[in-house]
Order: C-alpha cells, then structure tokens, then sequence
C-alpha cells in the first residue's frame, strides 16, 4: 500500500509540475505580435497596492485599477486555450504619459473614499533579442480612506411658512435602509446609490416629477472643534494641529442630503393613479402610442370602475388585466407599481410587448394608457434531442433519439390562461455491436411515450381570499396537469404510469417557490424475463419494481443572484421535498399502495466570471427515506451521462463500490439508489470562432455515487456507510468542446475514470505504472476506463 501510495503521489506530482511548467512557460513565451522592432514597448502592466486593508479589499482595487491605465500604457494581452497568451500591437512606450494614468487611476481611488493616496509610477526595461519589452509599474500607497462621520437630510420645503415637512417626515419613515451610515465609507458609489434610493422611495409615493437633479449632497470636513474661540493664537495653532493629526489618522466627513429649492416648481406635487386603458389586442409591434388613441373612435369598448378596455378582435376579461396591474385607480402613483405591471403582464405569455405611456391629466392625476402586443394565440412546434454515451458494460455505445410534439393555446377562454400539450417520443438505441452480442441485447434498447396536458392560470387559485400575504407575491400562477406514460427495457420490464398535480407557482424578490398540495401518481410495473432472472439472485431488487400509488405533497425553492460586491460571482440554490403516503394516511387511513416515503434534495451552483473564462462548479444530494427496502424505482436517483458523472455512461455508476451489476449475466445493469452526492467543478475557455460560430473548451472533474440507504445482506458494498464513504467515491476527470451557435450549444465530453470503486486494484484508483483504457470484470467482460458524451447545452 505504502509502494502504490508513494508511485500514486509521484504521479500526482509530475501531472502537478507540467501544469506549473505549461503556465510559467506560458507567460516567459506569450506570443507578440505586431511589436515595434528595436523599440521600447509596454509588454506587461503591474500594479502593487500597500496599506493595512483586507485582502478582497486589495484584490477589489487591483482588478479595478487595471482598467485605468492610459491606452498609451496598456498591454492588451489575450487569452488562448485556457492558459496561454497573445500581446497584440503592443503600443510604443512614451514616459511622458505616465501622469496621465496617474491622474485616472489616483480619481478612481478618490471616488472610494481614498483622499490620500500616494501613488509611484516606473517601468523597466528589458531586452530580448530585437525586442525592448517594458514593465510599467503603480506603486500605491493607499494611506486612510474616508469614513463617514454623521449622516443627515433636510427635505424641508423652505418656500412656504410654516415649512412643509411632508417629504422629510416620508425621507425619515425610510432613514433605517440607508446606504450611508456613521461609519461607513466614503465613495461616491455610495453617495449616488442613496441619491437613487431616495429617488425611487419618492417616486413610489407619489412624486412622480421629483428628479435626481433636485438634490445635493453637503460635503462638512471641517472639524468642529476649530470653531472654538480662543485669543490665545498659541492655542489656536494647537488645535489646528490637532485637528491635522486627527485628519490623516482617521479622517471622517459629516454628510448631509439636501433638497435644490426653487429649481423645480412640481418636485413636491404628489400624483395620484387616474383612468386605466388597456389595448390588448395590438397586432403591429411597430405601433405608435399616439397612432392606438387616435383609433380610439373607431374600436370597440367595455368599461369598469376606473379602468377602460379598446379593443378590435376578440374581448378579453378584466379579470386577468386586473389581477396583473399594480396600478389602482384614486391611489398615490407607484413607480413600482409601474415596472410591475409591465414585468408582469409580459411575463404572462399572452403577450410579447407591454408598454404603459403615463399621461398628466389636471393638477395631480395621472392617466395610464396600456399598449399590449399579443403573441400569437396557437403555436406548434417540434423539438428533438440527441444524446450519445460510449463506455460501460450493458449499455455499451448508447444513442438516444427523442421528439416533443408540443402545441400550445395562449389565451384559453379570454383570460389569459395558457394550455401545452406535450406528446414525446424516444429510443435508446446500443450501438456497441460487441457489447450486445456479449449479453445478448439487441439495437433497441429502450422505447418511451408520454403524453401530457398542462394548464396554466395566472393567478392562484385557493380558498383564502383575504390573505393579504397573497398580495405581496409576485408572478403568481397555478398549475395542473395530467400526464400519461409508457416506457419499455428491452427483455426486462414494461412501466405505465398515470400522474396529475395541482401546484402553485410564485416568487417575491429573488426567491421562488413551487408549492403542489396535491400530487397523485399511479404506477404499473411489469416485470420481464430479463428481470426475473435478476430477482432470482438479487431479491433486494424486486422491491425497486412494484406496482403501487404516490399520493402526497411537494414543495421546491430556488433562488439566483449574484454577490453584493461582485457581480461577476453568481449564486444558484434549489431545496426540495416530496412526500407520499404520510399525510394521506393519517387523514383517510390505510390505503392499499401507497409508497411512503419523504425525499429531500438540495442544489448549489456557483460561476465565477472572468473577462473570457469562467470556472463553474456544482453540488448536489439527495436523499430518499422510507419503510420499504428502497425506493420505488422511477422515485431513485441515478448518475451518468452527459450532464452527471460524464466518465459513466447513463445509470451505469454505483451502487457504493458494489461489483454486482459489472457480473451480472441478466444484461440489465442499471443502477438507481436512494441517496446520492455529487460535486462537479469546471474551468470553461474560449478556443475562437469559426464563421461567426464560438468554439469554446473546458477542463472538468465530477466525483459522486450512488448508495442504497438499507443493508442487503447479498450485496452490503450498495448501501451507504460514513466510514465507506471515500472508498466509494468516484471521480472523473475530462476535457470538451462546445460549439455555441448562440440560440444551442453543441457540447462533446471525454471524461476517464481517475477512481472508479468498482475497479479492484489500488482502491479503485488508476494505476500510474500500468494506464489503460479498458478493463476486464470478474464475469470476463471489458468495460472502458473512459466515455464519450454528446450533449446539448451546459452541464449545469
């Protein structure tokens, strides 16, 4: 063991240095192209940053700054490959423009509270063969930012006495979601986002011609004990000394948010939501508003109490016009509300384009003309799929063929509703001549057809009418749906199925929920001969595929966003949990098969971006809890493929570090668990374009299984145990190719198997004295160390 471990450490050693040699190499010999020969030009741009800060703070400053040198200044180098560089045109190196980026970059740092840095340009020549390669350097000295002392506002209104306090008492409701505190720093990113702030608290109360130009901000840096009276001038110069002192050890300002008078005689006219008219009916997308209201005679209408419907075709309801507008007639004009109406009826997919033109009517009304362009009310279309997967034992080459027929009605009923219809069709077909004849499968391996039938309600749908908290969401829909199944393996089992759901769908924020209080499915599973062999030596199986009924509750959450202060980090979380037989159990009582068990998932994805690269990772797990021995098997996780665990073909990893399914002679080796963990990490590059058409490539590695969550006694290496755990982990590593076409990406994988539990030697690991691509089983079948994916789209 300590033989394999030193040989396994060596190896992991050398792949570490010829990375490390590829990347130093890559910067000593980053190609140039087009520099001036014998000529001193900018080959490489370093900027050095001290002063006691944190380390993401120095890290912020240095990636910002290096979009402040001088054109004159700046080697514009391109990534190649991932790691490899190109200095293109490097410009001619002119000392003289030094200043110029040091008066950019020292306004930068001014503008983040940094007042009194100390910044030293210099640069270095360095020959090399008829090239003068200079090294333009910023030593900054940051010295103590700015901290904001005091914050205050005075929105009085002067003009009149007594003063009006009607918009200061409404600054002040809101004084608590500042964006400048006593304490904070002082940048003037901070300052406009208060300005915006405020702005948009004022618009969402009424003040709907308040401007950003209706306010100042009042700068204070004096300190306040230099106003103290003193003859003595001895003592003055004291304080004045002082208060010097206490500037550049911890300078702080007083800030001050003040109202312009007189500059804008309706900045404090508060407005209220006039008449409404809607245009829901809108063929051309190129209209003009005045165009619609001139036609206003010769449409049809319908009214209601403070709102209007024109329309030439067909009437729709006011009710889903209603719903959706965040907009009330004889109420204080939301600017809010505005933006959330127009969000919302687009998102509706009834129409493509919603555009409100607000009219000023009289002294304080604000009239709101809806122009809505409908999508076109029928839709068909034909989508197919392809997906391909070269590697393990059973499956051997996989192709999977599959077309979605789906039509689709947009306003059911003059409401808005939406209907899908959804018929799919699809094989997976063995390629792999060898592979099927070894266990004689046949080209079709697996046929599906489903059908399924959708509706969608803009709105939810429930008893509680008076719930307020109802109000406060958004994008809020209802969902049901019935749907029917058929799926037939090849000699081994046939499954029917009959599902139909009633959810509901809404967010509020950045967080969305999809909550089905009612989810019924009914199952049928016939068993083959293929099968039934499979049960005869692995009874643990037969309780995968049983007939049976899930009745119970769902409910997922998700959110996406990016990082406060970085906004090229984006964050994706997803919660799940299901339920079946639990809750309808102790409501009615017994019910004759009816799984029950709780499922519960969680999801977490993470993208770095840089100026043409991006690393990517992934993790998931999921875990199933039940009184059965497992899971029924269309509720178990699987691993594979060319979105999971890309080194293993489809369902062809696991269970644990189980041989099992690698000896078995039914031909079925599918591997479906109750519990699963998988974590993926991916650094995706830019290769170049062919006509237009993006190449791009990545470096990638998953690791993850499978397990059951119940000891079988026959086959105890399928279930999880902690203390198994790292044996029974696998990891793939691989590269691609993706062809982005812009509206599809075409994505070609090749992943090999660095640790596969199944392989026996070295725990499971690749034996760097003895690299092969292919394997041989205890049953005398080969399986490759190695699988190609095709798929469409990213992995995640």
């Amino acid at each position: 063991m300590f033989r394999y471990c030193k040989k396994l450490s060596l190896f992991a050693l050398t792949q570490w240095l010829i990375v490390l040699l590829l990347f130093s190499g890559s910067l000593v010999s980053c190609s140039i192209k087009n520099y001036p020969a014998n000529k001193p030009f900018v080959f490489e741009n370093k900027i050095t940053i001290r002063g006691s800060i944190k380390s993401s703070e120095r890290k912020r400053l240095s990636e910002e700054l290096s979009n402040y040198w001088d054109d004159s200044l700046k080697a514009n180098r391109l990534q190649q490959f991932g790691f490899l560089y190109q200095l293109r045109n490097p410009p001619v190196f002119e000392a003289g423009n030094l200043q110029r980026t040091k008066n950019f970059m020292n306004a930068y740092l001014n503008s983040q509270g940094y007042y009194y840095a100390q910044l030293t340009p210099s640069h270095k020549i360095k020959k090399y063969k008829n090239q003068q390669r200079v090294t333009v350097s910023m030593d900054i000295v940051l010295g103590k930012s700015i901290r904001i002392d005091s914050v205050g506002y005075n929105m009085f209104d002067t003009t009149v006495l007594p003063l009006d306090s009607t918009l200061q008492k409404l600054t002040l409701q809101q004084s608590a979601a500042s964006l400048v505190k006593k304490g904070s720093p002082y940048t003037k990113q901070n300052i406009n986002s208060e300005l915006e702030r405020l702005l948009s608290w004022y618009h969402q109360n009424g003040y709907y011609r308040f401007t950003k130009e209706d306010m100042y901000v009042l700068v204070d840096t004096l300190d306040a004990r230099l106003l103290t009276l003193t003859l003595d001038p001895f003592k003055q110069a004291e304080l004045i000394a002082e208060a010097d002192k206490r500037r550049k050890e911890n300078p702080a300002w007083n800030i001050t948010f003040m109202r312009k008078m007189g500059k804008n005689p309706f900045a404090l006219q508060q407005y209220y939501t006039g008449h409404i008219y809607y245009f829901p009916d809108i063929k051309n997308p190129f209209y003009t508003p005045d165009s619609i209201i001139n036609q206003i005679g010769y449409l049809k209408k319908a009214s209601r109490p403070g709102m209007t419907m024109y329309y030439s075709g067909v009437k729709f309801r006011f009710r889903p016009l209603r719903e959706h507008t965040y907009l009330t007639n004889g109420t204080l004009y939301n600017e809010d509300g505005y933006y959330k109406t127009i969000n919302r009826l687009t998102q509706m997919g009834t129409w493509k384009q919603v555009d409100i033109k607000p009219v000023i009517r009289g002294k304080d009304s604000i009239d709101l003309y809806v122009f809505m362009v409908q999508e076109k009310k029928q839709g068909f279309t034909i989508d197919q799929e392809f997906s391909r997967n070269t590697g393990d034992i059973g499956s051997g080459n996989l192709l999977g063929l599959a077309t979605n027929f789906s039509y689709k009605n947009r306003n059911i009923w003059r409401q808005a509703i939406q209907s899908l219809t959804t018929l799919r069709f699809g094989v997976e077909l063995n390629i792999d001549k060898q592979a099927a004849n070894s266990l004689n499968q046949s080209l079709l391996q697996t046929t599906q057809v489903s059908l399924s039938h959708t509706y969608i309600f803009p709105r939810l749908i429930q008893p509680f009418k008076n719930w307020k908290a109802f109000n406060e969401l958004e994008n809020k829909r209802t969902l049901f749906t019935l749907a029917g199944g058929y799926t037939d393996r090849k000699n081994l089992y046939r499954l029917r199925s009959l599902v139909t759901n009633w959810g509901y769908e809404f967010s509020k924020g950045e967080n969305n929920w999809l909550f089905k209080p009612i989810n019924v499915e009914l199952y049928k599973v016939d068993s083959l001969q293929g099968l039934d062999t499979l049960f005869k030596t692995n009874p643990f199986l037969r309780n995968s595929f049983r007939d049976g009924k899930v009745a119970g509750v769902s409910v997922s959450y998700s959110r996406t966003f990016n990082s406060k202060h970085h906004p090229n980090k984006s964050h994706y979380i997803r919660l799940g949990y299901e339920e079946s037989g639990l809750l309808i159990n102790q409501i009615l009582g017994g019910i004759d098969n009816v799984f029950e068990y709780n499922k519960i998932e969680a999801e977490y994805r993470f993208i770095r971006k840089y100026a043409k690269d991006e690393f990517a990772s992934r993790f998931f797990t999921g875990i199933g809890f039940h009184n059965s021995s497992t899971l029924p098997v269309f509720k178990q996780y699987f691993m594979g493929g060319p979105n999971s665990m890309r080194a293993w073909t489809l369902r062809q990893i696991g269970l644990g570090s189980s041989l099992s399914s690698d000896t078995t002679k039914s031909g079925y080796t599918d591997r479906f668990g109750d519990f699963t963990i998988e974590t993926n990490f991916e650094y995706r590059f830019p290769i170049g374009s062919i006509a237009g058409v993006k190449i791009g490539s990545a470096l990638f590695s998953d690791i993850g299984n499978v397990w059951n969550l119940k000891n079988n006694q026959d086959d105890p290496d399928a279930s999880f145990q902690l203390k198994r755990i790292i044996k029974d982990l696998a990891i793939g590593v691989g590269t691609g190719v993706r062809v982005d076409f812009s509206y599809f990406l075409i994505r070609i994988d090749v992943a090999y198997k660095m640790k596969d539990p199944a392989r026996l030697a070295y725990n499971g690991w690749v034996s760097p004295s003895d690299f092969e691509w292919t394997s041989t089983r205890s049953n005398g079948v080969k399986i490759r160390n190695y699988a190609i994916q095709l798929g469409i789209g990213l992995p995640f």
